[in-house]
């Protein structure tokens, strides 16, 4: 595809575009830095990057989970199986991503790894897919579930009204790409005081739990295995909500030139992160079980909320605003991290270049954050939560297998390629297959919701050759695509 050579200059007053052919050079790109040249600084430390991705991992999943995996496995010892394999699943697609992040220093996690290992088609539907389905989905599940708790203290005797919860969703919603256009340092440090909250709120449920425990109170594990078998038909999806629960490891990834010390830090925070997170989603299901049946786990709307209603009294008050607070943060790192796959994405000439612009005083991707905004508000009001996620998990596993499987690719199309840090190879093997086995196994099991996933996956093949490939685009189209 031809495009506009550019030199630096600034657009209306207010972004810089930089670089030939309309690109922005990365941090760590070797070239040399233009004089007035706008680029996305490293602020994110070791903390930082410990607090985006425990800060994007427990969000909504944690506090909404629970009911799907238990519904899909049909009984409480399955249930935490499925929550301890997906736990330990995650660490390894993580220390995959660890390797990657370390061997392939730029931003934009998924887009830029099937990039560097199977070309530009199979790159462009990545972001095609996150653009249209993945991310406005996913920060559509988090924030309902964060209008949902923020609410819950106000409806206490009765039903919340559907309409109020989608109403200050899109509040927060708005709140979160407003922070992110605003500050990358505010929105960091929003996200590490947001991580403290998510801790103290799962806290707040596991202490009670085992006390509980040392109570005696273990007739909810007695015959834990005994209920409904697990089918071949819910365990895909048991997973799919597992894996919603832990996905967030990735982030990181995404924002890869704005790390310090990427070769040391990238793996560290992953590893240190999952750590915390698995122990502490393991522990939180069981003090679940502590207080509240299987029966009764289906039956209600917000787990955390049912739980501390039971043992906290009047304190359970404090519950939700916890579990809204973890939601929020959730959403902020989420958006933070997506954006930059946009930019890296426009920087390589696969989205409208107005993306890959920087705001000169805020140095922040301003239309990378706030293009997300029109379609969130669409999937909001045109879904509910359980569909939203089988919806988004189809997509977003399929893609991540196939990241990992280029992470072997890569390990004989080019061995020579610097990797300070380097997992064995079983690793993202399993990993891989098993992703891939879920997706396969999910189009069987929930075919209506998979089967519009593929196929609007399958609608990036022709839009390649249509804004990428085709060059004879009539004047009018090349205006709108920003070329």
């Amino acid at each position: 595809m031809s495009r506009k050579a550019a030199v630096p200059t600034v657009s209306n007053g207010s972004y810089l575009q930089g670089q030939a052919n309309g690109r922005l050079s990365s941090v760590d790109s070797g070239q040399p830095a233009q004089e007035g040249k706008v680029v996305l600084k490293k602020k994110v430390t070791l903390l930082r990057g410990i607090s985006i991705i425990i800060g994007t991992i427990i969000g909504a999943g944690i506090f909404i989970s629970p009911k799907g995996i238990l519904k899909n496995t049909g009984s409480v010892g399955m249930s935490l199986t499925v929550w301890t394999a997906c736990g330990v699943l995650s660490l390894f697609g993580a220390l995959c991503y660890a390797e990657l992040g370390t061997c392939i220093k730029k931003s934009g996690g998924h887009y830029t790894y099937i990039l560097e290992a199977f070309g530009p088609l199979p790159a462009f539907v990545r972001v095609w897919v996150e653009l249209l389905i993945i991310r406005p989905a996913a920060t559509a599940v988090i924030s309902l579930a964060f209008g949902r708790y923020i609410l819950e203290p106000f409806f206490m005797q009765c039903e919340i009204p559907e309409l109020a919860i989608k109403l200050i969703t899109a509040v927060g919603i708005t709140l979160v790409m407003v922070l992110n256009s605003t500050s990358v340092s505010w929105s960091a440090r929003i996200q590490m005081f947001l991580t403290f909250c998510k801790l103290v709120a799962i806290l707040i449920i596991i202490v009670p739990g085992v006390i509980q425990l040392i109570k005696g109170e273990t007739q909810h594990f007695k015959n834990a295995f005994a209920g409904n078998d697990a089918s071949v038909m819910g365990l895909p999806l048991a997973f799919y909500s597992g894996m919603y629960a832990y996905s967030g490891w990735f982030y990181l990834n995404f924002v890869t030139e704005e790390v310090e010390n990427p070769e040391k830090n990238i793996p560290l925070a992953i590893c240190i992160s999952m750590i915390i997170v698995t122990v502490g989603y393991v522990l939180t299901n069981v003090a679940y079980f502590t207080t509240i049946s299987a029966g009764d786990l289906l039956l209600s709307k917000a787990v955390a909320v049912t739980f501390a209603e039971r043992l906290m009294g009047s304190f359970s008050l404090a519950v939700p605003v916890f579990v809204a607070l973890s939601c929020f943060g959730s959403m902020n790192g989420g958006v933070f991290a997506v954006s930059r796959m946009f930019f890296v994405a426009s920087r390589e000439g696969h989205l409208p270049e107005i993306l890959s612009m920087i705001h000169v005083r805020k140095h922040t991707p301003l239309p990378a954050v706030i293009v997300l905004h029109p379609l969130t508000m669409i999937m909001l009001f045109n879904g509910d939560l359980y569909s939203l996620l089988n919806f988004l998990s189809f997509a977003r596993w399929l893609f991540i297998g196939l990241v990992v499987a280029g992470l072997i690719y890569l390990r004989y199309k080019r061995p020579d390629m610097p990797r300070p840090f380097k997992v064995p190879l079983f690793i993202p093997a399993l990993f891989s297959f098993t992703c891939l086995f879920m997706v396969a196994l999910s189009l069987y099991s929930d075919p209506v919701n998979t089967g519009i996933g593929f196929a609007i996956t399958l609608t990036g093949i022709p839009a390649y050759y249509l804004f990428i490939v085709w060059d004879k685009k009539p004047k009018w189209f090349r205006k709108i695509l920003g070329k």
